[in-house]
């Protein structure tokens, strides 16, 4: 590995691996946070022409630096288009006008069933999360769901404590140790990074993983890949 691969976060590593996931013609639902970064690492490097989408309904959405949430001004701003959220979901997401939508959430099971409702049980949880949002929507509207999400045996579980997202269009996850993809329904891990061993994946994991036959390990980030997501951070701090 060499100098600047062996100082990239596992932030990084996740957001360049599911950048790279996108093409220069796909139309891409995206979230805040990761996912945002993931999409517009993709529109500045190797596939200009994508389209991102946000739920708030700006289309073809180009900010200079990442939103702090879907209201934020900088995508209605840069998008080429701005629709109401009823449009966006009616016409757009159900009309199968999307390719590819980006989610997180905190626990996934190795069917890709999401949960972002409650840690514990419901009516007394330890936890309680922000909920669905617009994920379940997105989940069955778009052709291809993609997970990212740290890996730990908290969040990738035997059995969820509340389904709020159905995984059935969920084909990768892209965590900080490797990526996973569904196979016959169920994920199996396909990539690890640079430096992480099957069984550290294996250990942060709450079901017995398969673990694909031709297993590769991930490329390391391109020295522009790597700027231009920095500057992107950068740029968000400011």
């Amino acid at each position: 590995m060499s100098a600047e691969a062996a100082a990239v976060t596992a932030e990084e590593m996740m957001a360049v691996e599911a950048a790279r996931l996108l093409g220069d013609e796909d139309v891409c639902f995206v979230g805040i946070g990761l996912p945002s970064l993931a999409a517009n690492l993709a529109r500045e490097t190797h596939a200009p022409g994508c389209v991102l989408i946000y739920e708030s309904g700006p289309i073809g959405a180009k900010p200079t630096r990442m939103p702090l949430s879907i209201a934020d001004g900088e995508l209605a701003a840069t998008a080429d288009a701005l629709v109401s959220v009823p449009e966006m979901f009616a016409y757009w997401l159900q009309a199968g006008r999307i390719d590819t939508g980006f989610l997180g959430a905190a626990q996934i099971d190795r069917h890709g069933n999401l949960n972002s409702t409650v840690i514990g049980d419901y009516d007394r949880p330890a936890v309680r999360l922000p909920g669905a949002g617009g994920a379940p929507e997105i989940a069955v509207g778009v052709r291809d769901v993609c997970v990212i999400l740290r890996q730990s045996p908290r969040s990738f579980v035997d059995r969820l404590d509340f389904t709020t997202t159905p995984g059935d269009h969920v084909r990768t996850v892209f965590t900080d140790l490797g990526v996973l993809r569904k196979v016959e329904g169920e994920l199996q891990l396909v990539q690890v990074h640079p430096g992480v061993a099957v069984e550290d994946v294996r250990a942060a994991t709450g079901w017995e993983l398969v673990v694909s036959d031709d297993l590769t390990v991930t490329r390391p980030p391109t020295a522009e890949e790597l700027a231009t997501l920095r500057r992107l951070r950068a740029e968000s701090q400011r």
